[in-house]
């Protein structure tokens, strides 16, 4: 059981309409800031639990849940006497079921693909009851700057037409944000809800007599008894005024009781292990007839690298029923849960409209290669708009020297990336060409130009979103010959660059032989120096090359 399908309509960054795909366990949502990773979980929490921002929709329902796009153009035909009809937002889940009645009651055509599937539609839309008092807002001729969400109403129904509220659907969702906790009278609310939904109805109604027995505890210690004497004789109010326990709803208990961590009160505690509690709880929900959807918004954050792979690999190791989304900024996470799971998220510049890219079909050899290896940066590749890949970390600053000085400003400042890789290039290439992202090798040749570079990557001749650049030259393998060859003609500033003597390195071949033994001392020299360094063609190639989409 699980949701295979989301659309967002007018929701937030969403304009119109956007259909997403879901897998049936992991899903990594990856994206610049602001590309909707976060919108997309809470769209799918608020149709879930009827919640968004931590608290009951009904309280939250204001403009700044529609798109502001959509908003201005409705505004602005309203104010030029052609109005538009209020928007809406749409948010739908289309889910796979497997009870039989549960996949009745939610299996229909009334969604806004006109298929027959099973789902929910959830509507934040005009309510027709006010359409004369509306019509009567219209026709006064006043300026509108604000959406009229006074009339506006939200529900939930069925692909089957069958109203309902979040309570029928057959799914539970746990919105952890652990860079967002919400406190209500000192007890965070998500893990008391939590804890709530772990313990059985007896233990529920134990532990709600326990808390109404401490208001008569409360009420007989002899110094409160004096202190409600004392508030009578004061006359506050004709009414009788003294301290107790609240105990006014059912569950009372879940706000005015805090969770402990090792006699720390939960909200004391870290937010790292504030996070890994909260995931590990959500995960280990035991009610069996509910399938969890656990959406996890950035679970990087405030987490050391040991505790991060302790949590990966505890979600990694989940029962198979949850299906986990996870939007992440961190190559960590993305490696480790697997990157076939990945869902890039774009923003189109032209139009500001969102889509999306994915990485399906890795081979099997390289999914398993970054997993393993999981430190390696792979959405810095995936995130930039161009990346030139190199070996090593000397290599590295070479290129950001060269395209400083080709340029006037660093490859960050285009957004293009420069990454260091080692020996990995094939492995990103895979990636790269998955999502069509432009990319740049920059390579030694070994002393084999055709077969260290030419075969090398001839599988990628014919991809017009890669390049690969290398000195053709066998003589000079590697980049500190090169540069040496490219400042032959003034290799006295090569030296004093460098810091090195002519005594001591008076030949081509011995200045290359140093820059070999300090290639990042020497690289780094270089980066620093304000002297006019000249760099090898192929580099200049390389920084100059850029994608054209025909």
């Amino acid at each position: 059981m699980y949701i295979k399908k989301v659309i967002i309509e007018n929701f937030k960054c969403f304009e119109g309409k956007f259909p997403l795909d879901l897998n049936k366990h992991f899903n990594i949502l990856v994206g610049d800031n602001e590309s909707g990773k976060s919108t997309i979980l809470e769209a799918i929490h608020l149709v879930l639990s009827g919640w968004i921002y931590g608290k009951y929709l009904g309280t939250e329902l204001t403009q700044s849940l529609f798109n502001s796009n959509v908003i201005k153009k409705y505004l602005d035909s309203v104010n030029e006497k052609k109005p538009l009809p209020p928007p809406q937002i749409l948010i739908e889940l289309f889910f796979e079921i497997e009870d039989d009645a549960d996949k009745a009651f939610f299996t229909g055509n009334a969604n806004s693909e006109r298929l027959n599937e099973c789902g929910v539609q959830f509507k934040i839309s005009f309510n027709e009851k006010y359409k004369n008092e509306y019509a009567t807002l219209i026709k006064s001729g006043d300026e509108v700057a604000s959406l009229p969400i006074e009339y506006y109403e939200f529900s939930w129904a069925s692909f089957a037409q069958q109203d309902m509220t979040p309570k029928r659907i057959p799914f539970k969702s746990a919105l952890i944000d652990s860079s967002n906790t919400r406190y209500q009278n000192g007890s965070d609310v998500y893990i008391s809800r939590i804890i709530r939904d772990l313990l059985s109805d007896e233990h529920i109604v134990k532990i709600s007599q326990a808390h109404r027995k401490l208001k008569d505890s409360f009420a007989g210690n002899d110094a409160v008894k004096e202190i409600n004497k004392e508030l009578k004789q004061k006359h506050i109010s004709d009414k009788k005024v003294e301290l107790s326990v609240d105990l006014s709803t059912k569950t009372a208990w879940e706000t005015s009781l805090t969770t402990y961590l090792d006699d720390i009160p939960f909200n004391c505690a870290g937010r790292g292990e504030q996070s890994l509690v909260k995931t590990k709880l959500a995960l280990s929900h035991t009610k069996t007839q509910e399938s969890n959807i656990l959406l996890l918004e950035e679970p990087e954050n405030h987490l050391s690298y040991s505790k991060l792979n302790k949590l990966m690999d505890y979600i990694k190791n989940a029962n198979e029923n949850k299906q986990i989304i996870v939007s992440t900024h961190s190559s960590f996470v993305a490696n480790k849960l697997g990157l076939e799971s990945l869902i890039l998220l774009n923003t189109d510049k032209a139009t500001a409209k969102r889509n999306q890219a994915r990485i399906t079909d890795l081979a099997e050899e390289t999914r398993r290669y970054f997993e393993k290896l999981a430190g390696y940066d792979t959405l810095r590749l995936i995130l930039s708009r161009k990346a030139i890949l190199v070996e090593g970390p000397s290599d590295e600053l070479i290129m950001q020297k060269a395209y400083l000085k080709n340029k006037g400003k660093l490859p960050i400042a285009d957004e293009v990336d420069v990454i260091s890789v080692g020996k990995s290039f094939l492995r990103f290439l895979e990636i790269a060409e998955k999502i069509k992202k432009p990319i740049i090798i920059v390579t030694d040749n070994d002393g084999n130009f055709q077969n260290n570079v030419i075969k090398k990557y001839k599988s990628y001749d014919k991809c017009e979103t890669v390049k690969i650049f290398a000195d053709q030259r066998d003589s000079l393998k590697t980049m500190e010959p090169q540069m040496v060859e490219a400042n032959k003609g003034q290799l006295p500033l090569l030296r004093e660059v460098l810091d090195i003597k002519e005594t001591f390195y008076p030949t081509e071949a011995d200045i290359s032989n140093y820059m070999q033994d300090n290639k990042t001392e020497c690289a780094l020299k270089i980066f620093e120096t304000k002297k006019d360094i000249k760099f090898p063609q192929y580099i200049i190639d390389a920084i100059s090359w850029d994608y054209v989409q025909k």
